[in-house]
């Protein structure tokens, strides 16, 4: 199985450059939606910046459909692609960076806008707590009721949890357990599987 980074919760930094003020904030964002939302959430927040320039990849970093990066009005080059530089070299998925910036009234020329949306991609990358991406999957057990607390706990002890039981003449369990994890479980335990 594949293996990459996602942020375990959001964040943000702070640095100025010859009074302009750059704003950086990341968060976890598993598709392009939650990457708009997102972003549109920073300029609903801060509506009077000048820019909300951002880079993120929304899936895999090696996925080439799910990124995307805006220079929000700054000179072409200068702002969406540094923030993206540091995503891609990075080996982070599921992300978004967005650097809001208030100009202080001083024009730092193309190379040092580029050089202070890197450092504001950078800063707010080291304020980033990760945690390991899992691809999980659906899994659907059929079984006794004497059998459950057992299966309960072979879930539990492989890093699943359960999503559902139902209790008829049997126990019905959906439960997300790790991709290619292998899973001992009594001979008369019915097992069918869905990769979401």
């Amino acid at each position: 199985m594949a293996s990459y980074r996602i942020p375990a919760k959001p964040c943000h930094s702070e640095i100025e450059i010859k009074r302009s003020q750059f704003l950086g904030f990341a968060a976890h964002t598993p598709n392009l939606q939650a990457a708009k939302n997102f972003i549109q959430s920073l300029k609903d927040s801060y509506p009077d910046a000048r820019h909300h320039c951002y880079g993120f990849m929304a899936g895999a970093p090696w996925d080439s459909n799910l990124y995307g990066f805006s220079d929000d009005n700054e000179p072409s080059g200068t702002a969406g692609m540094p923030i993206f530089s540091h995503l891609k070299h990075n080996n982070i998925g599921e992300i978004t960076i967005v650097v809001v910036r208030y100009f202080g009234g001083t024009k730092l020329g193309t190379g040092g806008l580029a050089r202070a949306y890197s450092e504001a991609a950078k800063l707010t990358l080291e304020a980033l707590e990760l945690q390991d991406f899992v691809e999980m999957e659906t899994v659907n057990y059929t079984f006794e009721f004497s059998q459950e607390a057992q299966i309960r706990r072979i879930i539990t002890n492989v890093g699943g949890d359960i999503i559902n039981a139902t209790y008829t003449s049997q126990v019905n369990l959906t439960a997300r357990i790790p991709v290619g994890e292998e899973i001992q479980l009594p001979y008369s335990v019915t097992l069918s599987r869905s990769t979401i």
